[in-house]
């Protein structure tokens, strides 16, 4: 009779973890939009108008956010320091993803500088400038990272724009502004932030604090990028600017060790790196709190 039962098992077994795995169900995705800040000192605001969200599935490809109120403008650098605005929701087919991404208006023809409306620069003198996104309109710009989708539960997305890395001026004479969206895929619940205060700043001095991955940061990015589509420390993972008061605030940042590299820089751009806080631990739901002493950096 033994011998029977474990038969049965055996062959029943197979059937129940296929069935298992073939359970299915929806769930939904809550994305929201944030920044981080630009190392100028002259710029206002970085607005762009978004006509659009899609995310994409693996078994239907890109599917539109149905109740995205759009188009919809933001100014970007209202959207840092952990600030978000909710962009919207949508019901998804369970699983994992990867990528969203964001369309545009088509850009104004007909003119030496061609831009996307709603898309521009504006200084603190109230002029503004042009934005031009490539393929904005056609293919969009995506932000990356990988998510989960729970069966009857809800995930929390943030879409972090890097406006510091993703706004390229060209030209000289007659400058062009191009918009190069660098965007990561944030989820909220398995985030933290870093923070503290700035002592000992020199005089007319700005101090911009990245956040690199463990013993990803390297020498060399702090160097004038040969090509002018590019910016330095390109692969910083998020940054900040000390305000007024001397205090940074790095958020959206996934649990893990990140090394600090503090820079200074001034009217006439970037200064040099005065130094390297290595192995900050974050953790998720939480804000690693650590000040920053310029004089102990050197």
């Amino acid at each position: 009779m033994r011998k029977i039962l474990v038969i049965l098992a055996a062959a029943i077994l197979p059937f129940f973890f296929t069935s298992c795995e073939k359970q299915s169900g929806t769930g939904t995705l809550r994305l929201s939009i944030t920044d981080s800040p630009i190392d100028s000192d002259d710029v206002a605001g970085v607005f762009i108008r978004i006509n659009e969200i899609q995310v994409h599935t693996p078994d239907s490809g890109w599917m539109t956010m149905e109740n995205f109120d759009g188009p919809a403008e933001f100014n970007l650098l209202d959207l840092t320091r952990g600030e978000s605005d909710l962009l919207g929701s949508i019901e998804l087919e369970a699983g994992k993803y990867t990528q969203i991404r964001f369309m545009l208006d088509a850009p104004v023809t007909g003119s030496p500088r061609p831009a996307n409306p709603g898309c521009y620069i504006e200084f603190k003198d109230g002029s503004k400038e042009p934005l031009f996104v490539p393929s904005g309109a056609q293919s969009g710009f995506k932000g990356v990272g990988n998510f989960r989708v729970p069966v009857n539960g809800t995930v929390e997305i943030t879409a972090d724009f890097d406006v510091r890395r993703s706004v390229h001026r060209t030209g000289s004479s007659s400058p062009r502004y191009i918009l190069r969206p660098v965007i990561r895929l944030v989820v909220n619940n398995q985030a933290g932030a870093i923070n503290g205060s700035v002592t000992n700043i020199p005089q007319n001095t700005g101090v911009l604090v990245f956040a690199y991955s463990d013993g990803a940061y390297k020498a060399e990015e702090a160097n004038e990028p040969a090509d002018p589509s590019t910016s330095r420390f390109p692969n910083e993972i998020s940054s900040d600017r000390v305000d007024t008061l001397g205090v940074y605030h790095i958020a959206y940042l996934a649990a893990g060790k990140y090394d600090l590299v503090v820079t200074s820089f001034s009217e006439t751009g970037f200064g040099e790196v005065l130094g390297i806080i290595e192995d900050v631990t974050v953790e998720s739901r939480k804000a690693t709190k650590q000040d920053i002493d310029i004089e102990l950096l050197k």
